[in-house]
C-alpha cells in the first residue's frame, strides 16, 4: 500500500471514531470512555508516523515555499490536536456538557486538517514523487506503525 493511500485510511477511521464520539450524549459514559482511549491511541499513532516518515519526505521532495508552508501548517495542527484539544478532553468528564464542545472542536480540527492533506498536500505528494517512492514510504509508514501500536500495547 503507497503512502497515501495508507494515511487516507487512517483518516477514515479516525474520522469514524469521531463522528462516533460526536455522536454520543451525556449517559453514554463508557461508551465516550472508550471511544476516547481509541481515539488517542489512533491519533497518537497517525500523527507520529506523519511528522517522523511522511512529513520529512514530503519536505524533502518539495521545491518551493508552498510546499514548506504546507509542512509547517501540517505540523501546526498536529500540534493544536494532539498537544491542545486533545489532552484538555482526556482531562473532562466525560458526562458533562463540556466535553461534548470538546469533542467537537477536536472533530472540527481533525477533519480540516484531513481534508487539507488529502486534497492539497497528497496530491503535490504525487506529483512531486514516484508511485516507487510513495510504494516504499507506505512500507516504512506501515512498519512504523505496527512497531508504534506494539510499544503502546506493552505499556
Amino acid at each position: 500500500m503507497n503512502a497515501i493511500e495508507l494515511l487516507k485510511q487512517d483518516h477514515q477511521t479516525m474520522r469514524a471514531l469521531l463522528d462516533e464520539l460526536a455522536a454520543t450524549t451525556t449517559r453514554a459514559v463508557k461508551k465516550r470512555k472508550e471511544l476516547l482511549e481509541k481515539i488517542q491511541a489512533n491519533l497518537t499513532v497517525h500523527n507520529t508516523i506523519e511528522e517522523e516518515i511522511f512529513y520529512p519526505a514530503f519536505r524533502k521532495a518539495g521545491d518551493g515555499k508552498d510546499d514548506a508552508k504546507m509542512y509547517f501548517e501540517a505540523l501546526e495542527e498536529h500540534r493544536a490536536a494532539g498537544d491542545l484539544v486533545l489532552p484538555d478532553l482526556l482531562k473532562t468528564e466525560v458526562d458533562g456538557e463540556k466535553f461534548s464542545g470538546r469533542a467537537k472542536v477536536l472533530k472540527e480540527l481533525f477533519e480540516h486538517h484531513a481534508d487539507e492533506e488529502e486534497k492539497e498536500m497528497f496530491k503535490r505528494a504525487k506529483a512531486l514523487m514516484s508511485k516507487k517512492a510513495l510504494e516504499d514510504l507506505g512500507e516504512q509508514l506501515a512498519q512504523r506503525k505496527t512497531e508504534l501500536k506494539k510499544r503502546a500495547e506493552a505499556a
